[in-house]
């Protein structure tokens, strides 16, 4: 191991790399790491050690789907609760969505203002997706000069008026657009007039609203949504996936070298339909949780690769707004700091390992988002870590999480794997539950 500049040392018999888990001592250097050597290699001269024992040392994952809704929204959340959120969960990125705040992140004045807010209150690194909108073609290239990751847009209303969504003649301009400069189109995909044609109940009860946004409502829009992409070789991005019943199509697309990749969310993969009690509106969201069955297929399609990362979806919203009526409660789950626990706990079960959970939670969106420094522990990455306890359990207590509003699905459930401390270019940024000050820096696309 070079001894050149080294300031710490990280041991454990349990490492994370991207050669699969092993006892290592990972080498860290002006905030990236310099070496992965031998669990036994000498300590440089001046080097501090952290030996973390049999917990696992896994990269900070990386979550590109946030809504921290701030500026504007920052009642409902904002970037000081929500990275302490994350950083608490073992993630060291995110990304932050164009919509919810105030303005929306739709052209590069608004992304301006959007980073000014998070510059002082960021715990971890942020970066920023731009959105498309029926009016701001002219603006996607001057926002894609600016840094953003990507551009979101929704082809069925995205509950908030600032941030419409895009007809078939409207996708089909903004991709083409977006294609032309080299840049990626992430798509909430339910087709509007699938979802005006499902049954409409207001009430309590989770069966009528999961009628209200049926399946074919998602299969259809991902349909169109490939289409298009091969017809404008353009690179596309399916949010959210939660009918199974699109994993052929998709994995067909890929087959034919169309550039379609696909997220799925904590709470797709670990809660069912069969599960969610009358009222329990924290359950609720768009594209809804699904039955059991549904949800095996899904991580089938985890396995084979048609579904390539696990990212939140953390919609956050003030308590009020999660009425006991499904059809006019907020839709959104907040998991920035369960995540990582709730799928191991659901992977564990699988057969599945932690170095799944990795490439699925770290390596695959920060490969998606083009975040080279971010995803692995290799030399020349970022030194950004969270450390697990992956046998140990702990029940979930809302008000222990630090969501700017603690309301959640987990509540109460049980899950495996503690994360004992966090973190980002070499610095301890979490430990037991404690943060540091922040020291997350704002990111941009790399070019």
């Amino acid at each position: 191991m070079s001894e050149v500049e080294v300031e710490l040392v990280l041991r454990s018999t349990r490492v994370i790399t991207p050669e699969g888990t092993r006892a290592a001592t990972v080498a860290v250097a002006g905030g990236r790491i310099t070496a992965v050597g031998p669990y036994d290699a000498d300590v440089p001269a001046g080097a501090r050690l952290e030996d973390f024992g049999d917990d696992v040392v896994l990269p900070g994952l990386v979550d590109t789907h946030v809504h921290v809704n701030d500026p504007g929204r920052a009642e409902w959340e904002g970037f000081w609760t929500a990275t302490r959120a994350a950083a608490a969960g073992g993630i060291t990125t995110l990304l932050d969505m164009p919509l919810n705040s105030l303005p929306p992140t739709t052209t590069a004045d608004h992304l301006a203002t959007k980073r000014d807010v998070a510059r002082s209150k960021a715990h971890i690194d942020v970066g920023f997706w731009g959105g498309a909108i029926p009016s701001n073609v002219e603006d996607l290239r001057p926002l894609h000069d600016a840094g953003v990751f990507g551009f979101k847009c929704f082809l069925s209303p995205s509950g908030v008026e600032e941030f419409p969504e895009l007809d078939q003649e409207q996708l089909a301009r903004s991709m083409a657009e977006i294609s032309g400069f080299g840049g990626l189109l992430i798509v909430h995909a339910e087709d509007p007039h699938h979802l005006a044609a499902a049954p409409q109940q207001s009430g309590p009860k989770y069966a009528d609203f999961l009628a209200s946004r049926p399946r074919d409502a998602e299969n259809t829009a991902i349909e169109g949504l490939i289409s298009h992409a091969k017809r404008l070789g353009a690179r596309v991005h399916v949010l959210h996936l939660s009918s199974s019943d699109a994993l052929p199509l998709i994995a067909a697309a890929k087959r034919d070298g169309v550039a379609v990749t696909v997220e799925s969310c904590p709470h797709f993969l670990t809660l069912t339909a069969e599960e969610v009690p009358d009222g329990a509106t924290e359950f609720k969201c768009c594209p809804p949780i699904r039955e059991a069955a549904n949800q095996d297929a899904l991580w089938q399609g985890l396995a084979d690769g048609t579904i390539d990362c696990i990212v939140s979806d953390h919609s956050p919203c003030t308590t009020d707004l999660k009425t006991p009526d499904f059809a006019s409660a907020w839709g959104g789950i907040s998991s920035l700091q369960l995540g990582l626990p709730a799928i191991w706990t659901e992977a564990r079960g699988r057969g599945h390992t932690l170095d799944d959970v990795v490439r699925w939670m770290a390596k695959a969106p920060a490969d998606l988002a083009g975040l080279s420094a971010k995803g692995a522990i290799e030399a020349g990455r970022d030194a950004d870590f969270a450390v697990l306890a992956p046998d140990q359990t702990f029940t979930v207590d809302p008000a222990e999480l630090f969501h700017r509003n603690q309301v959640t699905a987990y509540a109460g459930r049980t899950l495996y794997g503690v994360v004992r401390s966090t973190w980002l270019r070499g610095e301890r940024i979490m430990e037991n539950g404690n943060l540091a000050e922040p020291m997350g820096r704002l990111l941009e696309r790399n070019n």
